[in-house]
């Protein structure tokens, strides 16, 4: 017998013969791979993006740190000399408080860079977003605030704001030290509110004025983050003749963060990934009422010569159909929405409202109390302007697979009915 009857066979299991209709267990896959992709690219538009601001504005991919002032501009040298670095910025950071308009003070941390640190480092630039104002730490005495930091002051640019650097005022002998006047030049916004609510950035030549204790670091950035425990090893060999020197990976910065987010993701995988074990159990008990119901059909097909492993490949093949046509569709649709989410929810939004609207008509009329509109994200809930995604390829096959192997499973154990099925038994009683 030739194999091609299999397939002719399994279509016609599948779509003309008796039982349940494949179109549920179609659509349950379709729903939930739909939903994992929407769910999971949302997710990354937020957890990439906090984690990039820090890697890009804070914490970078790699710290020099213990390096002797005079050293500096060698040992930077050395850095990008190293293949696949792409910048290394010297700065100095320190805690310090800002008193503006307002009365009372604002925690801030203080960070001081050069005036060209924008030119040396592309990416810093791409996740800054200045608000009034623009990068300029030329002028002596400058400083560059978060928006929500300079909200809180009353600060506008070109307004004055006094810094108080805390180790400044406590190691210094004269009453005034630690304490300057600089002037805002810019606003600016990241998209994390701890930077825009905490941060400035004044000139790396600056500090002095207020914190003489903080040691210069350098920032490295690689063309490739994840390279950083080869480049890592790599910066050792190159610094081995310094004696102090430490450096650290951004794998050793917010630890507890990155895991966190790490660990939320994997439950929100797993939570989501349940859907596929209800459309699997569905799908189970399908075909094993079909192996039942075409008991007869079994055992004529095993009587003409065909063998139990191609018979039971019939109800592998319509499981497989299953999986393959709903994830399919899931990926188109959930590709198509996690590339346009701000239009998706927007479009949830105005149907949501117009019903809301339609009520507040009818409520006017009794008299009765007014429902407000809705909104999914609202900025003045949510720090967001608005709903990030990010949709990541090596993800998208993996929730494919999911749900294509989910149907795929549930098929191959049910039809394992198959191998008790007596063709002469069948016949004798049919």
């Amino acid at each position: 017998m030739k194999k091609s009857w299999v397939l002719y066979i399994a279509s016609r299991f599948l779509f003309k013969g008796r039982g349940s209709s494949p179109v549920l267990s179609i659509l349950g896959i379709a729903f939930g791979v739909l939903a994992l992709i929407v769910i999971i690219a949302v997710m990354n538009g937020f957890q990439l993006g906090f984690i990039e601001s820090i890697l890009e504005i804070s914490s970078y991919h790699l710290r020099l740190e213990r390096i002797a002032p005079e050293k500096i501009e060698e040992a930077r040298e050395r850095v990008l000399a190293i293949d696949s670095v792409r910048a290394a910025v010297p700065f100095k950071e320190f805690q310090a408080l800002a008193r503006g308009k307002r009365t009372g003070q604002q925690a801030v941390m203080i960070r001081g860079i050069k005036e060209n640190t924008l030119v040396i480092d592309g990416a810093m630039e791409e996740k800054i977003d200045f608000i009034s104002g623009n990068f300029d730490l030329t002028e002596d005495r400058s400083v560059l605030m978060g928006s929500e930091l300079s909200r809180r002051l009353g600060l506008t640019v070109g307004d004055k704001v006094t810094l108080f650097s805390i180790t400044g005022i406590l190691s210094a002998e004269e009453d005034e030290g630690g304490v300057e006047e600089f002037e805002l030049k810019g606003t600016f916004r990241t998209g994390y509110y701890e930077y825009d609510s905490t941060w400035a950035f004044v000139n790396i030549d600056d500090v002095s004025y207020l914190d003489k204790e903080s040691e210069i670091i350098i920032g490295i950035k690689l063309v490739n983050r994840f390279n950083d425990r080869i480049i890592l090893e790599q910066a050792k060999k190159k610094f081995a003749d310094y004696e102090k020197i430490k450096i650290t990976s951004w794998r050793d910065y917010n630890r507890s963060f990155f895991g966190a987010l790490r660990t939320e993701k994997l439950f929100m995988f797993i939570l989501v990934g349940l859907i596929f074990i209800v459309v699997g159990l569905n799908i189970f008990q399908s075909q094993r009422r079909a192996v039942l119901q075409r008991r007869e059909e079994i055992g004529l097909l095993r009587a003409v010569g065909g063998a139990e492993k191609d018979v039971r490949f019939v109800f592998v093949l319509d499981g497989a159909i299953t999986g393959l046509s709903g994830a399919a569709a899931g990926i188109v649709f959930g590709l198509l929405i996690a590339y346009n989410i701000p239009q998706f929810f927007s479009l949830i939004e105005t149907i949501v409202n117009t019903f809301i609207n339609l009520l507040n008509l009818i409520a006017g009329i009794f008299g009765l109390g007014w429902a407000e509109n809705f909104a999914v994200f609202s900025p003045a809930i949510f720090y967001i302007k608005e709903i990030p995604s990010r949709i990541l390829f090596q993800e998208v096959i993996l929730i494919f697979m999911f749900g294509f192997l989910s149907a795929l499973m549930a098929s191959y154990f049910a039809s394992g009915k198959i191998s008790k099925i007596r063709p002469a038994e069948v016949l004798r009683y049919e």
